[in-house]
């Protein structure tokens, strides 16, 4: 299914949902205070990623993708599992690699910011015919 954006209608998309996560995506509550994770472009990506696409993810494979090191996949996946929107374990199989699973708070952020991203683009008005 593609979508028929124009550039301008697309960069309003992007800076309505990025208005919107800043606002109000909302992770958690922490002792009584909503958690407004602050995640960086790379994070979203790595989070995309894992969600999107079929398992297995590994750091390495990641740091491919993204085309970044391997300790920079690794700072992103610690600030993401101290918020529990990922978690990590050896690979059984091979030892050396480390898994990247979804959990469920991150499935339900990601179900939040997918509806987010309707939402905003359903107000994005339509550029006018050149």
């Amino acid at each position: 299914m593609a979508i028929d954006l124009k550039s301008d209608e697309a960069l309003k998309l992007l800076h309505e949902v990025s208005l919107g996560l800043v606002r109000e995506a909302k992770v958690d509550v922490v002792d009584g205070a909503d958690v407004v994770p602050d995640f960086t472009l790379r994070q979203i990506a790595i989070l995309l990623t894992v969600y999107l696409e079929q398992p297995p993810h590994t750091v390495r494979g990641l740091a491919q993708k993204l085309g970044v090191t391997k300790p920079v996949i690794t700072r992103a996946l610690d600030s993401m599992g101290k918020m529990a929107i990922i978690s990590r374990r050896r690979d059984e199989a091979d030892r050396r690699n480390v898994i990247i699973q979804r959990t469920v708070k991150g499935a339900l952020y990601l179900e939040t910011l997918g509806d987010l991203v309707v939402a905003k683009a359903s107000k994005i008005p339509a550029s006018p015919v050149r």
